[in-house]
């Protein structure tokens, strides 16, 4: 009988409930022995390890955040703290471990594969900034999230009159503002991808204000200066009144999407075939509406592509 165990790492994102659930219930399917691990790498490290049935992740799919819950953990970095890791799963002989989060996660990983501890990675952020993979779990919610915000900004800013700036996660990555900013109308969206073109930005709110326009609203990625720096520089050029608001980790909570649902099960259950098949040392990837899997290696060496046409289209349908 096969032995795994899963754990979530890195910043939580909406769906990975889902993704465990789909770990567990297919391990089971196949007969295999399925273990959680709390906390992550840190875990990991500590030996928080306990056995999961299926009644471990029932009425969880539609929760947001990780039952499993999830830490940083520097001692994981260091070399000694990977023997521990090493040792405690060849200890319990956990033949396959899943890792679901992010970039750093499935680097994490693979420092485990290549000490012959078979690995799969699932991308769980919502950043969305792991390469190859059209999308990540937890991002089809944040930006759902946002798109949110954005609706329910535009009613006090229509009625004060002002100019509001909007700054969400997404770390290096603008794929949250490019996404939520080209479903909720943003007059700009600032990202990192792009330096920050105050003059190109303020022009547009001043035509806007000269035809009569009452309110506007501007994505900000964390990753491009933030949204108070924006905020200020362009109170300091147009001298119009501006807020700034937050978002923050509210991005990362609340009840998944289906589309999240659905891309967690089909990944989750995708790491446990790998491991069933010996396959191990990949990452799941979506491409295309196909759940694939690329080594760690494939996945590092690629870098995260951007969508430049609809960030043109949605500075034109913003004019």
């Amino acid at each position: 009988m096969k032995k795994f165990a899963v754990l979530t790492s890195g910043g939580d994102a909406p769906g990975m409930n889902a993704a465990v659930r789909a770990a567990v219930r297919k391990s089971i399917y196949h007969q295999a022995k399925i273990y959680g691990i709390r906390h992550g790498f840190l875990g990991l490290v500590q030996g928080e390890l306990f056995p999961m049935k299926l009644s471990s992740v029932a009425d969880i799919i539609h929760r947001g955040g990780t039952v499993l819950q999830t830490a940083r953990s520097p001692e994981f970095l260091t070399e000694e703290g990977q023997k521990k890791a090493i040792n405690f799963l060849q200890k319990e002989k956990i033949e396959g471990l899943v890792v679901i989060g992010g970039d750093g996660s499935f680097r994490g990983a693979q420092v485990l594969q290549k000490a012959g501890i078979a690995t799969v990675g699932v991308p769980g952020t919502i950043d969305n900034d792991i390469p190859i993979t059209d999308y990540t779990i937890g991002f089809d919610t944040a930006v759902n999230t946002v798109t949110d915000a954005i609706n329910k900004v535009r009613d006090t800013a229509t009625s004060h009159e002002r100019i509001f700036i909007i700054e969400v996660m997404g770390r290096n990555s603008g794929q949250i503002a490019l996404h939520a900013g080209l479903a909720g109308g943003a007059e700009s969206i600032v990202i990192p991808e792009t330096p920050f073109n105050l003059e190109e930005v303020c022009n547009r709110l001043m035509r806007g204000v000269k035809r009569g326009k009452l309110h506007s609203v501007i994505l900000v990625a964390e990753g491009a200066g933030g949204g108070i720096y924006v905020g200020d520089e362009i109170k300091r050029v147009t001298r119009q009144e501006v807020r700034v608001m937050i978002l923050g980790h509210l991005q990362r909570g609340g009840t998944p999407t289906a589309f999240d649902r659905i891309l967690a099960s089909r990944m989750g259950a995708k790491a446990i075939d790998l491991l069933l098949e010996d396959n191990s040392g990949q990452a799941i990837v979506s491409r295309n509406g196909r759940i694939e899997a690329v080594p760690y290696d494939e996945l590092f060496a690629r870098k995260k592509e951007f969508s430049w046409d609809d960030y043109h289209l949605a500075s034109i349908l913003a004019i």
